[in-house]
C-alpha cells in the first residue's frame, strides 16, 4: 500500500518504498517539500495529475573523480565547437527538457507544475542549469538541484549531436572545482554508465547525503 502524503511535510521511511522505488504519492511541490525530499534521498516524478515520490534501491550516482569523458566530446572541447554557460538560460533549458520524453516513456514527466516549482527553486538559488550554445543559439543543456556538495541531476536535452553530453562534461568539470563530491543520477541507464556512473546501495547513498549536505 503506497503512502499518501498530506499537507504536513513528512515522508515515510525509505524502507517502505516499493521494489521499483515508489515511496509515496500526493502532496504538493512546494519549495519546502522538494528540498526536504532531496535531503532525504527522495525525488518526484509527475504522473496522473499528482506527484509520485521515489527512492530507488540501488541508486545511480556519479562520483566526479570517476567521470569518463567521451572521445568525441574531448575533440569538441579541444576544437571549441560549442560555447558553454551556467545559469544563463534556466527557464529555456527546463522548457526544452519538458518537450523531450524521458527514456522509455511516450511523454514527458515535466508538467507545468514541475516547470514552475523548479523555476522557483532556481530563483532561490537551489536549481541550476548548464547550457551549450552554437552560433548564439541554445542547442543543449541540463538542470538539477544543488545542495551542499551534492548535485541532483534532473533532466537534459539536445538539439544537435553531443550538445547535452558537452554541457554535462563541462559542468562536471566545474562541479569538481567547487568540490562537489557526488552527482545523483537517480536510475540506471547505459548512457550514464558510459560516463562512469554506477549503482550503489540506497543506504550508502543516504549516508553520503548526510555527510555532504550541511
Amino acid at each position: 500500500m503506497i503512502y499518501k502524503l498530506g499537507k504536513e511535510i513528512v515522508f515515510p521511511p525509505l524502507e517502505m518504498a516499493e521494489p521499483d522505488g515508489l515511496l509515496a504519492i500526493g502532496g504538493d511541490l512546494s519549495t519546502q517539500r522538494l528540498l526536504a525530499a532531496y535531503r532525504l534521498g527522495i525525488f518526484p516524478w509527475y504522473e496522473s495529475g499528482e506527484p509520485l515520490w521515489w527512492s530507488p534501491d540501488p541508486r545511480m550516482v556519479l562520483f566526479p573523480e570517476e567521470f569518463r569523458i567521451n572521445k568525441t566530446v574531448k575533440k569538441l572541447i579541444k576544437d571549441q565547437a560549442f560555447d558553454f554557460t551556467i545559469n544563463q538560460a534556466f527557464s529555456t533549458v527546463i522548457h526544452h527538457c519538458k518537450k523531450m520524453p524521458r527514456s522509455g516513456q511516450m511523454g514527458t514527466w515535466i508538467t507545468d507544475e514541475i516547470e514552475k516549482a523548479y523555476t522557483d527553486l532556481h530563483q532561490l538559488g537551489y536549481a541550476h542549469s548548464a547550457e551549450t550554445w552554437l552560433d548564439g543559439k541554445l542547442v543543449g543543456g541540463l538542470y538539477g538541484i544543488r545542495l551542499g556538495r551534492v548535485f541532483f541531476g534532473e533532466s537534459m536535452f539536445s538539439l544537435v549531436s553531443n550538445a547535452s553530453r558537452f554541457a554535462f562534461t563541462k559542468y562536471v568539470e566545474q562541479l569538481k572545482k567547487e568540490e562537489v563530491a557526488m552527482i545523483d543520477c537517480q536510475v540506471y541507464t547505459e548512457y550514464l554508465e558510459s560516463m562512469g556512473a554506477r549503482l550503489i546501495d540506497r543506504q550508502l547513498f543516504v549516508d553520503k547525503l548526510n555527510e555532504l549536505i550541511s
